[in-house]
């Protein structure tokens, strides 16, 4: 048996998987990153008002991208209920209050209805597209896995992506009118 031979084709293997590995993992990231401008965007809420993003311009944003179907999004949805409960009526220093703006990636409305009522999603953004991540909103800023978040600041610049609801509390904590 020629060794030489099997350990070279064993390192190709190897490098093939660690570049593909590395593509992948580039390519999954948020298209846009912290200090960039949020691009605005218009949708139809689930009330069926006509929505701009820019509407709340002067507010912080949690722009959460998420689908009924995403075990890692549904886990998380009673810590976003409990942010949303804590900061929606709070002041902040540069800003006029805090804002959830939902971005359901789906392919059935039934399924993004039930999971709004089920997990207690009492935002009024709440958004559903159903093209999945081909979507308009989620081809706009790039998303390519849920959940994807995105927290904009009162001025709609990207303060940060993918933070933790920690992270956000500590931040808004920090920021809010005494």
């Amino acid at each position: 048996m020629n060794w030489s031979l099997i350990n070279k084709a064993l390192n190709i293997i190897l490098i093939i998987l660690v570049a593909g590995y590395v593509i992948y993992f580039f390519y999954k990231q948020p298209k846009y990153k912290s200090g960039e401008k949020a691009k605005d965007f218009t949708a139809t809420l689930l009330s069926g008002e006509t929505f701009k993003l820019s509407d709340l311009q002067g507010k912080y944003i949690m722009l959460d991208f998420w689908g009924s179907w995403c075990g890692p999004c549904r886990k998380e949805n009673p810590e976003l209920v409990s942010l949303y409960e804590e900061f929606k009526e709070k002041t902040f220093n540069t800003s006029g209050g805090f804002e959830m703006v939902s971005v359901a990636i789906e392919t059935k409305k039934e399924n993004w209805l039930r999971a709004v009522q089920y997990d207690g999603l009492s935002w009024k953004y709440q958004i559903g597209q159903f093209e999945r991540f081909k979507s308009p909103i989620a081809t706009l800023y790039g998303v390519k896995e849920i959940p994807t978040k995105y927290f904009i600041s009162p001025e709609g610049t990207i303060l940060m992506v993918n933070p933790t609801i920690s992270e956000i509390k500590t931040y808004l904590s920090e920021n809010q009118q005494k």
